[in-house]
């Protein structure tokens, strides 16, 4: 009796299985950003491999790269069809706070229908789900899939993905593929399939204060050596005013405002402010620029964000000292069609400008990843927004998101292909925070749907 791949994906006792294989790909430690956990990146690399290597897919490789491998498959005997470029990554955030936890955050818990851990959504979670529809399309096909497969996993999305980007760069060709298929997004309420068409573009860098050449006793000195924190606190003020808009000279000149058509469907969207401001964020007042709506802030306006200032003196207990030396980490998103190395010139100027006297101040980029829009008019998002409706029973809603992938703007510009952004995440699963969870029903729901896409494109 031959078994159709939905069926096989949908059976209990595979569920079961596929689920515990997800536990034991989130127990490998792998946070990309940490050197003590460069073997757990590489064993979660291996772990991929092999799963690949064990449902059929053939060429399958580990990439070594200057920073974390990536891993590599591909099935390509369906002549005639379209190629598609599966794209997800192994590597995590860093758990801390560990204190905030309920449970240890690589150790698999499931309450109230969740699986709770790091990486469990992003995009360990996610990324199985591409894993294991392929294994249930070839379990049911007998060895052969419906359309053309390559696959692509990164261990580096967590530190700007700039491996990856090399690597597309430099093999084109090898990758050549019809569409991506990402999943590391979300769904904008539970139930409501949900394609994202867009993501802004991040920059991320440091901003060093210099005073004077060793700590300083602040009795000694305080009142005359400079403060590189107060430096640093004087240039970030300026920053933006209280209305949240970024004070930067020319900031907002190439900004792409979003047109009509997409501002009436974001407003039909199911939304609740107070809910969201009470439940997601837990804040007494929403900020941002004022006449705008969340989602008008959120997906189509450039933000800048203080993450962090290390430096000086945090441990317990009082120590008077005047640091020589202040760091604060700074990022902006932009929108379309904002470009990274202008922006990155328009924030360095601005930044250098503003540096009190008696200080040494310098601007470090660590990241960079452009903004993009993908078109809905193409039959890869039709056969997505079909095969979610037959999961769901429910029509596709289009978002943007606030967040970044880096990748979708390297394959618009070395592939010259558009990706399908199919996200099961939900808005509540506390990405890069504290008991981080997936919903197990939308895992199971994210295999299905894209069996049943990948199989619609093949018929």
């Amino acid at each position: 009796m031959t078994t159709s791949a939905v069926a096989y994906a949908t059976d209990k006792q595979n569920q079961q299985r596929f689920l515990d294989e997800l536990k034991d790909l989130i127990r490998i430690p792998s946070v990309s950003t940490l050197p003590q956990h460069k073997g757990d990146v590489q064993r979660a690399a291996q772990f991929i491999a092999d799963d690949l290597k064990r449902m059929g897919m053939e060429n399958v490789a580990i990439i070594p790269t200057a920073g974390h491998p990536l891993v590599y498959a591909d099935w390509m005997h369906a002549s005639g069809k379209p190629t598609a470029l599966c794209y997800g990554h192994y590597d995590v955030q860093p758990p801390d706070p560990l204190e905030e936890w309920v449970t240890p955050p690589f150790e698999p818990t499931i309450r109230n229908g969740n699986l709770h851990a790091r990486g469990a959504v992003d995009d360990k979670g996610q990324m199985h789900m591409h894993l294991k529809a392929l294994e249930s399309l070839l379990q049911a096909g007998h060895g052969k899939l419906p359309v053309n497969v390559k696959v692509l996993i990164e261990g580096e999305e967590e530190v700007g993905g700039e491996s990856i980007a090399k690597f597309v760069k430099e093999n084109s060709e090898k990758l050549r593929s019809d569409f991506a298929l990402i999943s590391d997004t979300e769904m904008f309420a539970p139930d409501l399939p949900t394609l994202n068409v867009g993501l802004r573009g991040l920059i991320y860098t440091e901003i060093e204060a210099q005073g004077a050449k060793i700590d300083l006793h602040s009795g000694q000195y305080g009142g005359v050596a400079p403060n590189p924190f107060f430096a640093l606190c004087q240039i970030i003020s300026r920053l933006k005013d209280e209305n949240g808009l970024i004070q930067i000279p020319h900031i907002y000149d190439k900004v792409r405002k979003p047109g009509e058509a997409e501002l009436t469907a974001w407003a039909s969207l199911p939304f609740d402010e107070k809910s969201y401001r009470e439940n997601e964020i837990g804040s007494k007042e929403l900020t941002g620029e004022p006449g705008l709506t969340v989602q008008e802030r959120t997906w189509s306006r450039p933000t800048l964000e203080v993450h962090g200032m290390p430096g000086g003196f945090t441990g317990a207990g009082a120590k008077t000292v005047i640091p020589a030396r202040a760091v604060a980490k700074v990022s902006m998103r932009i929108v379309p069609d904002m470009k990274p190395d202008e922006v990155v010139t328009l924030y360095t100027d601005f930044v250098m400008s503003l540096a009190p006297k008696g200080v040494v101040v310098k601007v470090r980029v660590l990241s960079m990843g452009e903004p993009s829009i993908i078109p809905t008019d193409n039959r890869f998002i039709k056969a997505a927004t079909e095969a979610l409706k037959d999961v769901f029973h429910k029509e596709t809603v289009f978002i943007r998101s606030g967040g970044s992938i880096p990748i979708v703007a390297e394959f618009q510009k070395h592939l010259n292909i558009p990706s399908v952004m199919m996200g099961f995440g939900l808005p509540d699963d506390n990405l890069h925070a504290p008991n981080e969870k997936f919903h197990i029903a939308n895992y199971y729901r994210g295999i299905e749907s894209i069996v049943r896409f990948l199989e619609r494109l093949g018929a």
